[in-house]
């Protein structure tokens, strides 16, 4: 935004600027609501908080060095005292408003294609795959782990620099309305759904909610949009427009895989037949892919040969430890749909890596409502039919998978004592996955076993 004026900017933002700030002759070269982060170049946003008021911290922002501070009207005077000269102060009456109508403003200034993601599962990796599609071929911009809400999402689009030809936004989803809320800011040329699942169904009910949520993506793209969906995918059909284009992914969808061999795929994209080399070997991970590829397509990039996946952290990243054992670290959430993938890859990398045991270490899944009891259950059992060697089990809903699940078990209450547990119970040559819901937090579990003297790291795997 460094192009853009303290007036410009809060004509976009729908803020006005305290008379008594002088502000500078360039604009902010990022935008920031952590007031630590504040440094020269850094427009402030002051939101409000459920323990406190980003506002207060205008005036520590500024004295820091901020370009300037954006915060609802009440803070705006004591800001605008502590301002610095050359410090611009702006006043919005609804800060995370006004940020989300600037982050619009900038995407439309940079005339970028923009694609949304969401998903039940596998968006994040999706994402991560686009970028590695795009990236060789168009200036693109990827939003980072964790920014795919209402407040991450506005800051990834102002986080883009002038020349950015392409923004993949991914975007998260607990409820009715929230995509359509992201999708206001974004944008998109392109909505990706990669798949519904049982997620969210505390709040949304049953399936058909959660596709609709999903779907509102499909309702927000404008008439030459294109909708990249899972091929037949029934929760979908009633949402599609036929006043936007269709690409379907997977089986007999427009874009589907017709040949592996290792780690070289053979795809049809829209009647072309394309090679791509990649570094995995998941099935859910090339159904992540074929949507990557389709969505790439649809602002007319194909690429070949091989794909650059660099996955955003607990997302599945393999780690080679000490006396031949391998951490599969997918700790930053879950759910059934996510939950089977993962096993399916345990029992996968077991055979390739002729593993000791296969270990998995399973939380609480979240948001499931009512019938959470029964998914924790059918997980239990389909770890069972995985082959799965030991279970353990993290939190009180989780702890209903060991009652379908027949070999070795242990069961424990929260992260904590997962952690004080596990490399105790780890032995040479295993393959050990460790998946919950992101609140359970099992990252705690993978560092335990990162550090434990008798499995410390050796390096990255693929």
């Amino acid at each position: 935004m460094r192009r853009w004026s303290a007036e410009q900017i809060a004509a976009a933002a729908g803020a006005r600027v305290l008379p008594s700030t002088s502000g500078s002759g360039e604009g902010p070269e990022r935008t920031s609501i952590d007031s630590r982060q504040a440094k020269p170049g850094v427009l402030f946003v002051g939101l409000p908080g459920r323990r406190s008021d980003g506002g207060s911290f205008a005036s520590q922002a500024l004295q820091a060095g901020a370009w300037g501070a954006l915060v609802a009207p009440q803070h705006a005077a004591a800001a605008a005292q502590a301002a610095p000269d050359g410090a611009t102060v702006l006043a919005a009456e609804d800060p995370l408003a006004a940020l989300q109508r600037l982050a619009t403003a900038w995407r439309r200034a940079l005339g970028a294609q923009v694609i949304g993601v969401t998903g039940s599962t596998g968006k994040t990796s999706t994402k991560d795959l686009l970028l590695g599609l795009l990236a060789p071929h168009r200036r693109t911009v990827a939003s980072r782990a964790n920014f795919n809400t209402e407040i991450g999402l506005p800051l990834e689009i102002l986080s883009a620099p002038w020349g950015t030809e392409v923004l993949v936004l991914e975007m998260a989803m607990r409820g009715a309305g929230q995509i359509a809320e992201l999708a206001r800011v974004a944008d998109p040329n392109v909505g990706v759904i990669v798949n519904v699942g049982p997620a969210h169904l505390e709040l949304l009910g049953s399936l058909e909610a959660v596709a609709a949520a999903k779907a509102e993506l499909i309702v927000a793209l404008p008439q030459d949009g294109t909708a990249v969906v899972p091929a037949h995918e029934p929760l979908l059909e009633p949402h599609l427009r036929r006043d936007v284009r269709t690409i379907s992914f997977g089986g007999d969808g427009d874009v589907r895989l017709e040949r592996v061999s290792g780690d070289r795929l053979e795809l049809e994209v829209a009647g072309q037949r394309i090679q791509l080399e990649v570094s995995f070997a998941q099935a859910h991970m090339r159904t992540n892919l074929l949507a990557a590829v389709a969505a790439a397509s649809a602002i007319g990039v194909v690429s070949e040969g091989r794909v650059e996946l660099a996955l955003s952290p607990g997302r599945g990243q393999r780690v080679v430890l000490e006396r031949g054992i391998t951490l599969i670290d997918d700790s930053y959430n879950a759910n059934p749909m996510s939950m089977r993938a993962a096993l399916d890859e345990l029992a996968a990398s077991a055979i390739h890596e002729q593993a000791q045991r296969r270990v998995a270490v399973l939380g609480d899944m979240l948001e499931l409502g009512p019938e959470e009891k029964e998914f924790h259950a059918a997980v239990g059992e389909y770890a069972q039919a995985a082959g799965v060697d030991l279970l353990v089990t993290v939190g009180p809903r989780a702890a209903a998978m060991a009652e379908r699940f027949g070999a070795e078990t242990h069961s424990v209450l929260d992260a904590v004592q997962a952690a004080e547990l596990v490399p105790a119970l780890i032995g040479p040559g295993d393959v050990v996955l460790v998946k919950a819901s992101r609140g359970v937090g099992l990252e705690l579990v993978c560092g335990a076993l990162r550090a434990a003297p008798q499995c410390a790291g050796q390096g990255a795997g693929g």
